[in-house]
């Protein structure tokens, strides 16, 4: 099985966990849509969790590089942050997809732990950098700012969900400019 096959079965699983979250990964499926028998999935995965897993994991290593691209192309924090919420739009984007870790989060007491790891690694990786962002704004490092970063985190988390059960970017938009009203991210 080449490098290729891997990342098909990578990138069809985490398409499924978006729209259906850990109990839409279905191995038949997936092999169905990228055209192998279903077999060939245990060639680079033992089982769904270890899929499921490597999955969680490739999305929050993708996270954070965008991350460091919000970071990299934008040397004012404000900025940054105010740019936090386009990784959560991109998903709304693609297709009215959720946040793969915010639909396996739904779903974490029934996940593996293996998955469940990888699910609460996505939020520490998006609130260590938030705390960063609202440190190089000024903020003193510390429990208030750890606060400040969960609760832009779930907050725009939040509001990705609200937008994709009325399949409305545009009320995604608005909720992220009430909350710099707000004051909760940064203007």
């Amino acid at each position: 099985m080449s490098e290729n096959a891997r990342e098909a079965i990578l990138a069809a699983a985490k398409s499924a966990a978006q729209l259906h979250g850990y109990t839409g990964i279905n191995l038949r499926s997936i092999a169905a849509e990228i055209g192998i028998k279903s077999a060939s999935i245990y060639y680079h995965f033992a089982s769904k969790a270890d899929l499921g897993a490597a999955v969680a994991e490739r999305y929050w290593q993708d996270a954070l590089a965008m991350l460091g691209d919000i970071q990299a192309s934008n040397a004012d924090p404000y900025q940054c942050l105010q740019l936090y919420p386009s990784i959560f739009r991109k998903s709304l984007k693609d297709n009215n997809r959720l946040c793969l870790s915010s639909f396996m989060a739904a779903e974490f007491e029934d996940l593996p732990d293996q998955v469940s790891k990888e699910v609460k690694a996505f939020a520490d990786v998006n609130v260590r950098w938030l705390a960063e962002m609202l440190v190089s704004a000024g903020w003193e490092p510390g429990p208030a700012c750890e606060r400040r970063a969960r609760a832009i985190y779930t907050a725009v988390a939040g509001a990705q969900l609200i937008a994709r059960t009325r399949a409305d970017v545009n009320l995604f938009d608005e909720l992220m400019l009430s909350y710099q009203d707000a004051g909760l991210i940064p203007a």
